[in-house]
């Protein structure tokens, strides 16, 4: 499948607030991305303006506070989503079509079951949670991530093993847990199933407390994939740093600003799985 054929659904209602930054990142891949409303999913909408998801190979949930982030993070979007689109989506993951979602986006996800999905697509519950940050408020910093992935999440394919990439962070609740009495047993299929894709770390790439860890995550977990590799959440923001210019220190190191910035083989490696697949 040619890069310019590859279809991007950049889902977005009200409070969203990265859906450009998305947007801006998909297109610099050549693929052809499109910012649409769950309404024009949900056919709610005037006939010209209806889309539908199976029509895309791409599902991208771009941060921000969706509904305000009211009840949880994520839990009015998710649950919209889920009482409308539950066949949709899980046809498409089904099928193997890639699926981000981005701080917001990946408590989404968490929200709607679509990860860790230990067992279906869709939990008809959650697994886990992603509760408020230790130090109590909002954090926005840059992050150090290691990529810990061993091949199975399609979105990082692109970058090597072991690597230390910087995405910054913007979120109250990117504190991940999983249920108290199973928390060992979970943490541990996430580790056989080739689950973990970013921790979070210090300088020198160890796990590290805060504020290199900006919430608290269990085991300095920063994103995980589902156990088909096709569903991916992570709460630092790769779209921020798609260009080395908007890196915060990229004014000291000499590097071409318009260079590749650490972001950029998140998309690339979303890209290229896809015109290889379709």
């Amino acid at each position: 499948m040619k890069l310019s054929e590859i279809k991007v659904c950049i889902l977005r209602i009200e409070g969203t607030n990265c859906e450009d930054e998305t947007h801006a990142a998909f297109k610099e891949t050549g693929t052809r991305p499109e910012k649409v409303h769950l309404k024009q999913l949900m056919g709610t909408c005037p006939a010209s303006m209806r889309r539908d998801l199976a029509d895309y190979q791409v599902l991208a949930l771009p941060g921000g506070f969706s509904a305000g982030d009211y009840v949880r993070a994520g839990a009015i979007f998710a649950a919209r989503m889920k009482s409308a689109l539950s066949s949709d989506l899980r046809r498409f993951v089904r099928a193997e079509k890639p699926v981000i979602g981005i701080c917001n986006g990946f408590q989404i996800l968490v929200e709607l079951g679509m990860l860790p999905a230990f067992d279906d697509v869709m939990a008809k519950e959650p697994q886990a949670a992603l509760a408020t940050n230790v130090s109590g408020r909002f954090e926005c910093t840059p992050t150090l991530l290691k990529h810990e992935n061993r091949g199975k999440c399609v979105s990082t394919r692109k970058i090597p093993g072991g690597k230390t990439v910087m995405f910054p962070c913007a979120h109250a609740e990117g504190n991940l847990m999983l249920p108290a009495e199973r928390k060992d047993k979970l943490l541990e299929r996430l580790e056989d199933n080739d689950q973990i894709v970013f921790r979070y770390v210090d300088p020198s790439g160890k796990s590290a407390g805060y504020p290199w860890n900006p919430n608290g995550s269990l085991r300095n977990i920063a994103g995980i994939c589902n156990p088909e590799g096709n569903v991916f959440g992570l709460m630092p923001h790769p779209e921020r740093v798609y260009r080395r210019f908007t890196h915060p220190d990229w004014t000291r190191t000499g590097d071409d600003p318009n260079g590749a910035g650490d972001g950029m083989a998140v998309f690339e490696s979303i890209a290229e799985y896809v015109s290889k697949k379709f």
